[in-house]
């Protein structure tokens, strides 16, 4: 049997990082996005990539700890579907709403129910499918 040989990759300093401040803002944005959702603590705590219950409950008061790269991406990818609910649905409510309604493009699920299978590519398939929805690309 023979190997495709691999060709190396040059990393991408050009794009941006997210940095530690940034990252404590995007935690206590997303604390409130969570409030807004109306999410458990248990699903908070699965979108966020299964976080401690420890851990969650210091950041409802605002003790925001180390946050590693994978955590920094979930919250950056749920800001974008935030966001792009933000854009389709002008009341907020609405949209806020929205992630606990069947939906056809899901069998049926709901976008919580996508998201709660808890990888973080759950979270992009579904701000793609936003994204599509809004006309972005």
């Amino acid at each position: 049997m023979q190997f495709a040989t691999i060709q190396p990759v040059t990393a991408r300093t050009d794009l941006p990082v997210i940095t530690d401040e940034e990252a404590a803002a995007l935690a206590r944005t997303t604390v409130n996005l969570f409030r807004a959702w109306e999410l458990t603590d248990a699903e908070a705590r699965t979108l966020l990539g299964d976080m401690a219950q420890r851990t969650w409950a210091r950041w409802k008061t605002g003790d925001i700890g180390r946050i590693d790269r994978d955590l920094r991406a979930r919250m950056a990818i749920l800001m974008g579907i935030h966001k792009a609910l933000r854009t389709l649905f002008t009341d907020p409510a609405r949209g806020y709403a929205w992630i606990r309604k069947p939906n056809a493009a899901f069998a049926g699920r709901s976008a919580l129910d996508v998201m709660l299978r808890g990888e973080i590519t759950d979270l992009i398939d579904l701000r793609a499918y936003l994204d599509a929805e809004r006309g972005a690309w």
